[in-house]
């Protein structure tokens, strides 16, 4: 991971508003991301080893791959 990322795995690290990559269920076995703003936190735990599940504000729901912080 270089700078300008964070691990989706830590519920920390993902807020709401954070543009996120994520791997949506359907997508699981190619590991298709989708890139989104994040709406809602669905995961209650501090971290998942499969990542954070989130709901960007499209609708898509999935699993946070990676944080892409801003510059």
């Amino acid at each position: 991971m270089n700078n300008n990322q964070q691990d989706g795995r830590k519920r920390k690290n993902v807020q709401i508003g954070f543009l996120v990559e994520i791997v949506e269920k359907q997508n699981q076995r190619s590991g298709e991301l989708t890139e989104g703003l994040v709406k809602r936190i669905l995961t209650n735990s501090s971290t998942h080893p499969h990542g954070i599940k989130v709901k960007l504000d499209t609708g898509e729901v999935g699993r946070v791959k990676r944080v892409i912080l801003e510059e």
